[in-house]
């Protein structure tokens, strides 16, 4: 879920205004640990282990309280996202147009507002998300109001101390790929419940049954919970067009009520399914996007208030919008802002979007896909083998005129390729070294649309043809680069090397 309303409902706004009374609020950094205030008893820690003032287990933590994160720790509960939402974010965090005009970055005010703290205050030269004492925001910390708190993302505390995010999976999405984005990158979140005392069936029974997860495919098919991502990126999700469809036709079909109900985007998403069909447009091109945007938002609009949407809940309960681009014409209002070109002084949302999506360099279509546990050597002889949420253990070889694509997995052994068709490498942990040579197509590890990997080993990449993106990774051992053409590409973000880089990987 992804809310930008920054109102609460009376009883929430009076919940926070007591919660900020007390205290509180702000805990633990690295640690992963809470501070308990005045009553707390903590869930499965118990009254004993949640006393004293000191840093306290996760499972200590009440609805509420605000704690102390990395993007590492959250696990998310939908397997969906609306990947042009994302781009849109990347495309403005990535861009100096903010900078141009007089202002911050976008991602220094999604920041702060994120972390309950309002809005930029000052960035220093060089800033970054992963050195907050580089930006202040307009509220200190210690110093949050319920509105200030209100647009927070929120968690709930599963078995474990687990940490299972309920919404902002597309803000903090945006921030992990985001130009300093990591694992590690720092944010509070609010917690709304702590279930931490439930088994891991009994939590996931209480997580259905009070509809914080959202068990849907990116064709509106039913997941089991096993199928949901163990972690944020863009790599281990599925792109829902719906979506980001939903996304775009905000405050000109609906518009987010106070108060607004868990994956409220993806109900109007469900309901757009059966209206319109976002294959028979061009979802690369700004004219076509646009008139499909103005069809469904004109649809959303149109209905009746009392209508039922999805899952029992009715139009105005999902925000349906009294008029039309608020009754203005598409000349005007949020519809001409949305319309706005990449060559305006201020872009639409749906050209940033765009812009970014056309640097996304596409895998091929798989014709062999290995999930789950793989035992012994792989060899990739001919067409496109894809492992998705793999393990495998042992060596992987790529043939030439063959393809890889690597996504969410673990390799436990060297990878080595001379002469493929293409090699892609998302989101995933190799174990050994990696050796890509003389590829006639496309070599990712990282990128736009591809969550950065970590490589335990050597990286050699040599002789490759159909360009090379080296983004973000972390190395642990040498990185050497030679005869590539053209060079390889960090995309502007730094890859973490542990071990010496040479040759064209030298500033990569």
């Amino acid at each position: 879920m992804n809310r930008a309303s920054t109102g609460l409902p009376r009883r929430g706004a009076r919940l926070l205004a007591a919660v900020l009374a007390a205290g509180t609020v702000v805990v633990g950094a690295s640690t992963g640990a809470v501070a308990a205030g005045p009553g707390s008893a903590g869930g499965a820690g118990g009254a004993g282990a949640c006393a004293g003032s000191g840093p306290l287990p996760r499972a200590c933590a009440q609805p509420g309280d605000l704690i102390d994160v990395t993007l590492g720790e959250l696990h998310p509960t939908q397997a969906v996202l609306g990947f042009d939402q994302v781009f849109y974010k990347l495309g403005r965090y990535g861009s100096d147009r903010d900078e141009a005009a007089g202002g911050f970055n976008k991602r220094f005010d999604d920041w702060c507002e994120t972390n309950g703290q309002g809005e930029a205050a000052s960035v220093h030269p060089g800033a970054r998300l992963d050195d907050p004492a580089s930006f202040s925001c307009t509220v200190p910390l210690g110093q949050e109001t319920p509105q200030s708190v209100a647009p927070m993302k929120t968690a709930v505390i599963g078995p474990g101390g687990k940490l299972y995010l309920t919404d902002g999976h597309h803000t903090l999405t945006s921030f992990l790929e985001g130009p300093d984005g990591s694992t590690r990158l720092p944010i509070r979140l609010r917690v709304t419940d702590n279930f931490s005392s439930l088994s891991t069936t009994a939590f996931w029974q209480r997580m259905t049954a009070e509809k914080k997860v959202w068990l849907r495919d990116e064709n509106n098919k039913p997941l089991a919970v096993d199928q949901l991502p163990d972690r944020l990126g863009i790599t281990h999700f599925r792109d829902d067009p719906y979506r980001s469809l939903v996304y775009f036709t905000r405050d000109i079909g609906y518009e987010v009520p106070d108060g607004a109900t868990e994956f409220l985007e993806f109900s109007w998403g469900s309901w757009l399914r059966g209206k319109h069909d976002t294959a028979a447009y061009d979802l690369t091109s700004p004219g076509p996007y646009l008139d499909l945007v103005k069809s469904a938002s004109k649809s959303m609009a149109a209905l009746a208030p009392d209508a039922v949407v999805d899952d029992g809940k009715t139009a105005a309960q999902l925000g349906r919008i009294a008029e039309w681009n608020g009754g203005k014409k598409e000349t005007g209002g949020e519809f001409a802002k949305l319309s706005k070109p990449l060559t305006d002084a201020k872009p639409g949302k749906l050209a940033e979007a765009l812009d970014y999506k056309a640097r996304v360099v596409r895998a091929p279509a798989c014709t062999t896909t290995i999930t789950g546990v793989r035992n012994g050597p792989l060899t990739v002889t001919s067409g496109v083998t894809c492992a998705e949420r793999a393990d495998l253990r042992g060596p992987v070889t790529v043939r030439a005129g063959a393809a890889l694509v690597l996504t969410g997995s673990t390799l436990q052994g060297p990878l080595q390729s001379d002469r493929a068709a293409a090699v892609h490498v998302c989101g995933s942990s190799v174990t050994g070294p990696l050796a890509v040579s003389r590829t006639t197509g496309p070599v990712r590890l990282g990128g736009a649309g591809c969550t950065a990997n970590a490589v335990t080993g050597a990286v050699v990449l040599t002789g490759n043809t159909g360009g090379v993106l080296l983004a973000a990774n972390k190395v642990t051992g040498p990185v050497a680069c030679s005869g590539n053409v053209p060079a390889p590409d960090n995309t502007q973000r730094a890859n973490e090397v542990h071990g010496p880089r040479t040759g064209q990987c030298a500033g990569v």
